[in-house]
């Protein structure tokens, strides 16, 4: 096996699939779909137009976006033909959460949070060639249409009935908090712009998440009574961890891909995290790694799960295709320098920053005691046990040992900061007050 922290995957097809359609089904990114056998044949023909939306209810995608993302991605490098749709109107609204109504944002706030998704999901896709990417807002279709003609020329194919026993509907029915018009309408919004890609680029194919099925049959059922043509989606699962425990969630906080909401460094500790029981089924969803690649991890981990191989491969290509393998390279530079496996004085300033933010840390001044820095990182409970621990020689600063209790703290680490290290593996960040 190749050194991870020198290679990373190329988005590529695999070879040892004959069809992008086996692929998706290996790779576990098939929960529910149309026609199974139709989508198999439909997806070994002549490039078909395919489509998954992004709504900008965040100003920043997250881990569960980027399972559509890398969807989309398989899909053209099997030849087709990607639009990645930004929802400029249905991020308007919201799609219906099962336990309560979404809090509706500014007009200005939507179009800001439009822009930055648009950039993040075109570093998905390839622009280039014969099946080219294209993005599209449905705001550029909704917004010229009135109320009237929205009602006469869509709504009229829906059936309340059926609306009312979509998964989303129904769970916000059966809560206190009921749903309003508003956000009862979106599947019919979502059904429209699917209506409206067939149209205009001849689109067959929307993928999106389980949990949006209702929507996503929306748009096939729609343009199978407007049109009377076969359209099909496909739904990935959710992804949860072996131990019934929220993926995607650190400590409480979502892992999203916008670096100034959470930093590579805190993205690539999150990804080595991963247990056992789940980290080959991570390989699948949200790497490039080939089948054979994939099950000689696979067989690491049952050999010798105490070197985590898998899972640093995991943390490399994830943060090498969200943030880019110069970041990633930093990244696996500070971790193992934080650890005594390299260089503290050469790391990237802004990655050390980040990862000492993630460790427990307290501002100081330099100069300042080293015995103060250590209570108030946390590491000791008390000054006195902090001169216990500096004369028992388990202190040390920036990879230097602390010899005296009057040492101060340096903050000479690129960035101004600091290491304080108490024993092998007790770390924390001094960061300049």
């Amino acid at each position: 096996m190749s050194n991870p922290s020198l290679t990373t995957a190329t988005p590529a097809i695999d070879p040892s699939f004959e069809n992008v359609w086996d692929e998706l089904v290996w790779r576990g990114l098939v929960h529910v779909s149309t026609d199974p056998e139709a989508l198999r044949a439909l997806l070994a023909g002549p490039a078909i137009t395919y489509y998954c939306g992004f709504d900008p209810t965040a100003p920043s995608l997250h881990l569960g976006n980027l399972v559509q993302l890398l969807t989309l991605r398989r899909i053209q490098l099997a030849g087709h033909k990607p639009l990645g749709l930004v929802g400029g109107s249905t991020g308007l609204i919201g799609d219906p959460r099962p336990t309560a109504e979404r809090t509706l944002n500014t007009r200005e706030t939507v179009e800001e949070w439009v822009g930055r998704l648009r950039a993040q999901v075109e570093r998905y896709l390839s622009f280039e060639g014969d099946n080219a990417a294209r993005i599209v807002n449905n705001l550029d279709w909704t917004a010229p249409l009135s109320a009237i003609d929205f009602l006469r020329e869509i709504g009229k194919h829906y059936r309340v009935g059926t609306m009312l026993k979509k998964d989303a509907v129904a769970a916000r029915l059966n809560s206190d908090a009921g749903i309003s018009y508003t956000e009862f309408s979106y599947q019919i919004l979502q059904g429209l712009d699917f209506l409206e890609l067939y149209r205009q680029y001849g689109c067959v194919l929307q993928t999106g998440g389980s949990d949006q099925w209702g929507n996503l049959t929306s748009g096939t059922d729609l343009i199978h009574r407007v049109e009377g043509v076969s359209a099909h989606a496909i739904g990935t699962p959710l992804i949860t961890n072996s131990d019934g425990t929220k993926f995607g969630k650190s400590e409480g906080n979502a892992i999203w891909l916008d670096a100034e909401m959470c930093s590579p460094y805190r993205m690539y500790q999150f990804w080595l995290g991963t247990a056992d029981a789940d980290v080959i089924d991570r390989l699948k969803v949200f790497t490039f790694l080939t089948r054979a690649e994939i099950e000689e991890y696979a067989a690491l981990v049952e050999a010798e799960p105490f070197r985590r191989a898998a899972q640093k491969r995991l943390a490399l290509e994830v943060v090498a295709t969200v943030h880019g393998i110069d970041a990633a390279a930093a990244v696996i530079a500070a971790s193992e320098a934080l650890f005594g496996q390299g260089d503290l004085a050469v790391l990237d300033a802004a990655t050390l920053r980040s990862a000492l933010e993630e460790l427990p840390n307290a501002q100081v001044a330099a100069g300042s005691s080293v015995v103060d820095a250590l209570v108030a990182t946390g590491l000791v409970s008390s000054a006195s046990e902090a001169r216990r621990a500096i004369a028992q020689g388990g202190v040390s600063i920036d990879g230097v040992r602390v010899e005296a209790d009057d040492a101060t703290v340096p903050l000479g680490l690129p960035g101004g900061v600091s290491v304080l290290r108490r024993g092998k593996k007790t770390l924390a960040g001094l960061l300049p007050a």
